[in-house]
């Protein structure tokens, strides 16, 4: 991806927006569409803008008090009393023509002073009563209930891995408990999710237009994290393009620095504290492990799906005995899909609506289509012959 030269924050190969613009459009799109929508499902709405370009005048329009977070992790947003005002459009259309060039008008502020994060207790040392013996409580409120690791809970393990610089790298199947694991070690966290349509700006950081109808440089997750000495956890990191992946490179590999080209050049370096922790998917389509991404991952840990876990979490054992025989034969290369706990507790809620038979369908019809038939053939031995995928049927 080719840098965008500062004054200009608008990549070339996109029409130029007037001041204020995108965040009107935003603003509209949130008017429009009652509910939680995230900043990349509103940049597709808006055809082509980027994800970060869009959270950030999210986060301008939160500001102003025309939107509201409802969730910090995915990122979520919707409409307030006064959305609608801000999505009025502030003049008469513009006459088409090339766009004039335009610098940044504010200077962006100063980064705050680096803070080391506090140190997190261990996992069983907990003041909160409600909690089970050695369970975490993660930032969001969830309980995790640590498993073993090289001896240790896997918490402490990872803070001792964070303690010593050691990048780790926890890779498995979906579903399986990864981010729980990474918050409930590092309380501080800063999170960004990975895709196809991740770009180095939702990373480093971009312009976005201010009230006053200028420009200001907002620090994406990478920069906020080496400045505040916090954990940055890339979540599906090997469905990031390896181009794009490649600015995060410099901080990992004992420089600590990172050179914002499309803010003046400016040099970020990483306060104390400041870690990296990656999740990979390895059977999502389009996940790819570099040999340049695998080596600044000192430590590589498979995170599979913990089904005594389960049975304690009183899922059905039948469904739990399901899961198993399919992750024997996920393992055997027999099937590429398995329940993992994601998909165990959706199937108890079910069984908890409408009956562990109705639960069952379901998890048929949850399956991949190329390995449905494995995934009905193991589900009917322990159910029924009759199961079939849930379809809706005749009129009542």
């Amino acid at each position: 991806m080719t840098a965008v030269p500062p004054p200009d924050p608008t990549p070339p190969s996109m029409p130029r927006l007037s001041p204020g613009e995108l965040r009107r459009q935003v603003a509209a799109f949130l008017a429009a569409h009652p509910g939680d929508h995230t900043p990349g499902q509103i940049a597709r709405a808006l055809s082509g803008r980027s994800s970060g370009a869009v959270g950030n005048a999210l986060d301008a329009l939160t500001a102003l008090g025309a939107a509201r977070m409802t969730s910090p992790k995915p990122r979520t947003f919707t409409a307030t009393a006064t959305t609608g005002d801000a999505a009025a459009p502030t003049g008469p259309p513009k006459a088409a023509g090339p766009p004039k060039p335009r610098a940044p008008k504010p200077t962006p502020p100063t980064p705050p002073a680096p803070a080391t994060p506090p140190a997190p207790a261990g996992p069983a040392a907990t003041a909160d009563p409600g909690l089970p013996p050695g369970a975490v409580r993660r930032p969001g409120g969830g309980v995790y209930r640590p498993r073993e690791l090289a001896g240790l809970p896997d918490v402490e393990a990872l803070r001792k891995l964070r303690a010593a610089g050691v990048p780790v790298l926890l890779y498995g199947p979906p579903g399986t408990g990864k981010t729980s694991l990474v918050e409930a070690a590092h309380p501080d966290l800063i999170t960004i999710a990975g895709d196809g349509d991740t770009t180095v700006g939702d990373f480093l950081g971009e312009y976005t237009q201010d009230p006053g109808g200028g420009y200001t440089f907002i620090y994406g997750p990478l920069i906020r994290a080496m400045i505040e000495g916090r954990c940055l956890f890339i979540d599906d990191a090997t469905l990031i393009s390896p181009a794009v992946l490649a600015c995060v490179y410099p901080a990992m590999d004992g420089r600590g620095e990172i050179q914002v080209k499309t803010h003046k050049g400016e040099t970020i370096t990483a306060a104390p504290g400041f870690y990296i922790i990656g999740g990979h998917n390895p059977g999502v389509h389009g996940a790819v492990l570099t040999e340049a991404l695998a080596s600044r991952f000192a430590v590589q840990i498979k995170v599979t799906s913990d089904y005594d876990l389960a049975a304690t979490l009183k899922i059905a054992p039948r469904a739990v005995a399901v899961a198993r025989d399919l992750a024997r034969r996920r393992e055997a290369g027999d099937v590429g899909w398995a329940p993992q706990l994601r998909e165990l507790l959706a199937f108890q809620k079910v069984a908890d609506a409408l009956g562990e038979d109705i639960a069952a369908a379901n998890l048929i019809g949850a399956a991949p289509d190329e390995d449905r038939d494995v995934v009905a053939d193991a589900v009917r031995k322990a159910y029924s012959k009759s199961i079939k995928p849930l379809a809706l049927g005749r009129q009542v």
